[in-house]
């Protein structure tokens, strides 16, 4: 690894750039994010009312109650990633995070591949977050139910609430799409008032089940609702699937490092704020629900999860006015995950290194945002929505796809970083250097090289738990053999098809991937910068 490469930009001295901020990226993304905007970015990408309202049914389905340890175990694993991007986080605050940070370790080639899966994994979440918006809406008000009627069954598992999911999803994302182009403040007030609507709703739906309760906290210690006859480990390694698919996202904040304000000090805080204050609502928020349950072995709790729950012990008045706070955090995790891949593919795009790169590179004057690629993503979702559409099995397998290539896309970071520590073992394994106030830079200091490594072995270990042919997952006709190997066909394919684009563009026109030197350095006014006395 080429230490020069890691040195981080200069900073302003005096008010006036020094260094290698004086050839450094030139600002286009607008700084329009400060503190909690960062913060509810990658809040609202986890956003645990959108994704344990969608997964509690499935997770409880596949485990029983005893699924709820899974939370704490793949929290842990996620804890250590978020504390080794944290660092990252404070040298590189540049959009396009993890393809930034791998290019850096591990140079361009496992950059690019890395970026690659991050890309294809992010649209594919937004467009399982948007099927989110089937699990709350038609609970709220019958009429939103469009395919089949009001009386006609909303779960997604049948066919007609998995056609009407990909309905309300390709509405939702038009919806995200215009918000994302309005430009970053617009972006950033609609997540801010998401993620508070949804962190009030999370207090207020955890304290009034724990009020309501039908048996005690010790319902965790036990498989009750599992129906299953082989292994429970089995099952309860296919129940991981809902924290796996909600602890993600939290490198979200990362991605808009460009348009925060002092971005050194801010991101890394707001990645670990996020991804813990997720994962203490989530586990209460699961904790409450199964205590609440009116029972856990009549099939309701597994079929309508979180939402069969609300509706039946609040009634319909008082259940629905809190899916509507659930409905809301739908919303913003949409428009998080949405805003965080426009970044990503607008950061490869800058350095020519995707098709089409002059257009999707380019960033508006007038809003100061990408809008090509905010439009590339929503209509990247929606297609991946809409051929789906008569294929109920959507939802568990889109799930676990997406979030098996974040997983991989997230290793392409943590590997080349582990690699980075073991080699320049007794020095400084990665720059160090100083805030927007002068202080050090985030750092897990002599801990660094064990919490890498054991962030590995967990991300080695969910991808294989992710990507493993479950027909319980990826097959619900129980039959076809292609649905069940889907996960390893489409990655398999992914790759493919990105190594000959890769290859043609490295082999054949000889264009070489290149960095943009970035600096956190607000862009300059119109007046003149005073020299230094």
């Amino acid at each position: 690894m080429n230490r020069s490469e890691l040195t981080p930009a200069s900073h302003p001295v005096d008010g006036v750039a020094t260094g290698a901020a004086s050839v450094g990226y030139h600002q286009e993304l607008r700084r329009g994010m400060g503190g909690f905007a960062s913060f509810a970015a990658g809040f609202s990408f986890v956003s645990i009312l959108t994704t344990v309202f969608q997964l509690f049914g499935l997770g409880f389905g596949l485990g029983g109650a005893a699924f709820f340890w899974t939370w704490p175990l793949v929290f842990a694993g996620q804890l250590l990633v978020a504390l080794c991007f944290a660092e990252l986080a404070a040298r590189w605050p540049i959009s396009g995070a993890i393809y930034q940070w791998s290019s850096r370790l591990a140079g361009t080639t496992v950059g690019w591949f890395t970026g690659w899966i991050m890309i294809i994994g992010q649209i594919l979440t937004v467009a399982a977050a948007a099927i989110a918006a089937q699990a709350v809406l038609p609970g709220i008000w019958s009429g939103f139910q469009f395919v089949g009627g009001p009386g006609a069954d909303p779960s997604v598992a049948s066919p007609t609430g998995a056609q009407n999911a990909v309905l309300l999803g390709c509405v939702l994302l038009v919806i995200t799409t215009i918000v994302n182009i309005l430009g970053i403040r617009q972006m950033a007030a609609a997540t801010s008032i998401g993620v508070t609507i949804e962190i009030v709703g999370v207090i207020a739906l955890v304290l009034v089940l724990f009020f309501l309760p039908e048996r005690g906290p010790q319902v965790v210690a036990h498989n009750t609702g599992w129906s299953g006859e082989a292994s429970y480990l089995g099952a309860f390694l296919a129940s991981s699937l809902m924290a796996a698919y909600v602890m993600v996202g939290f490198d979200s904040a990362g991605e808009l490092a460009e348009e925060t304000h002092s971005p050194r000090r801010t991101t890394p805080r707001t990645i670990l704020r996020a991804l813990i204050i997720s994962g203490i609502g989530g586990a209460l928020l699961i904790l409450s629900g199964l205590s609440a349950a009116r029972s856990l072995t009549d099939g309701n709790l597994a079929a309508g999860g979180l939402s069969w729950v609300l509706t039946d012990r609040l009634g319909d008045v008082l259940g629905r006015l809190l899916l509507c706070c659930v409905a809301v955090a739908v919303f913003a995790c949409t428009l998080a995950v949405q805003t965080s891949g426009a970044r990503m593919i607008y950061s490869m795009a800058r350095e020519g290194a995707l098709p089409f790169h002059r257009y999707l590179g380019k960033v508006s004057t007038r809003t100061g945002t990408p809008i090509i690629t905010s439009i590339v993503v929503g209509v990247g979702a929606a297609v991946a929505l809409l051929v789906n559409i008569r294929q109920s099995a959507i939802f568990t397998a889109l799930s676990s796809l997406c979030i098996a290539m974040l997983y991989l896309a997230y290793l392409g970071v943590t590997l080349p970083l582990l690699v980075a520590r073991i080699r320049h073992r007794g020095t400084e394994e990665l720059p160090d250097g100083v805030d927007e106030t002068g202080r050090p830079l985030f750092s897990l200091g002599r801990w660094g090289t064990l919490v890498n490594t054991l962030a590995v072995l967990f991300q080695i270990g969910m991808a294989v738990n992710l990507l493993w042919p479950r027909a319980e997952i990826y097959d619900l006709t129980d039959g076809t053999w292609w649905l069940q190997w889907s996960a390893l066909l489409f990655i398999g394919l992914s790759l493919a098809i990105g190594a000959g684009y890769f290859i043609a563009r490295r082999l054949h026109l000889r264009i070489e991937l290149r960095h943009v030197p970035h600096t956190h350095i607000e862009p300059p006014t119109s007046e003149a910068v005073p020299e230094p006395a």
